[in-house]
């Protein structure tokens, strides 16, 4: 709830109570992180085994790094570290303030595929064992279906305005021609995005009527969305890490044989991060808790959009995310 919601309820002046609130009430003034508040927060109190470490945007696109507790499940005291900007030498100096003992006592770390994470895990948290988030992993997958069925898209529109030119010059009405669900080729297109996000299990029948005509028309999308559908099965069953040691390499014959640049490109970035990908399976951990704790942030910067202060802005995540209510 922020001051300016006060303002309708009890009939005060929310931007006078807002000050009010940050000089007096807060305790902002007698913060103390506040001298560094801006560059760095630190909470080593809320270190545990298990720490998720993502970047987020706080305001005009500024990234910041935030290390969390994933025990705390977003909670009050989930907030271990937040540090200014991605690289990867100040994230690693602010860590570093915590004692060996504890950042040697962390288990496990999951992250994205950022080569800058890999090396503040394994610089900061040495004895932590790695786990790439794999809806990281999945998304670049869906990425790449995605690609094929714009390219194809721009395509259609470009025919569209071809076969439009031809009916004016022979002074007659245009008209597109229509599939059996009533789609034109450009609508079949537009409509099919969310579709191939989804598992065919998970589609409507009218959803697997698009997708059948689309699959028709375009075999290059069907084979990546294979491909991709695939890559989401291996992570879906629940099975030892060998048994998917062994469905990867089967997923990478596929692709090689499928003879398509981007999931070629995927196959060879998946090759360079196979163990961190593979850790998944060791307790079948994700980096849900870190996104979860992005979407937070996300909403608590809309509430208090207007708020100048960047490191009152910051004093108000730790007041929610890293002390005790």
């Amino acid at each position: 709830m922020t001051c300016r919601t006060l303002e309708e309820f009890y009939h005060i002046d929310g931007h006078t109570f807002e000050k009010q609130y940050k000089e007096v009430l807060s305790g902002y003034r007698n913060w103390e992180q506040l001298s560094h508040a801006g560059e760095w927060m630190l909470f080593p109190e809320n270190m545990g085994p298990y720490l998720a470490i993502d970047e987020t945007s706080l305001s005009n696109g500024e990234l910041y790094t935030f290390v969390t507790n994933r025990d705390a499940c977003t909670r009050e005291c989930s907030l271990v570290a937040v540090v200014a900007g991605t690289k990867s030498e100040d994230v690693i100096a602010v860590l570093q303030r915590i004692d060996e003992e504890s950042r040697y006592a962390v288990k496990e770390v999951t992250l994205d595929l950022s080569d800058s994470m890999r090396k503040i895990v394994r610089t900061a948290f040495p004895e932590a064992s790695r786990v790439i988030d794999r809806f990281h992993i999945q998304r670049l997958a869906c990425d790449a279906v995605q690609e094929l069925r714009i390219k194809h898209r721009w395509d259609a529109i470009q025919q569209a305005n071809e076969e439009m030119e031809e009916a004016k010059r022979k002074n007659e009405d245009y008209v597109p021609y229509r599939y059996s669900n009533g789609d034109t080729r450009r609508e079949l297109l537009i409509r099919s995005r969310y579709l191939l996000f989804k598992s065919a299990d998970k589609w409507t029948e009218k959803q697997k009527q698009r997708a059948a005509i689309l699959f028709e028309e375009y075999p290059d999308i069907k084979k990546a969305y294979g491909l991709c559908h695939s890559l989401r099965m291996i992570f879906s069953k629940n099975t030892i890490k060998d048994a998917a040691r062994l469905a990867m390499a089967r997923w990478y014959n596929k692709v090689e044989e499928a003879g398509m640049h981007s999931f070629n490109v995927i196959a060879a970035t998946f090759y360079e991060h196979y163990d961190e990908i593979l850790n998944f399976y060791n307790h079948r951990s994700s980096n849900a808790m870190a996104e979860s704790f992005n979407a937070k942030i996300k909403l608590f910067r809309a509430n208090l959009r207007g708020v100048a202060d960047k490191k009152f802005f910051l004093f108000r995540i730790a007041k929610l995310y890293a002390y005790p209510h």
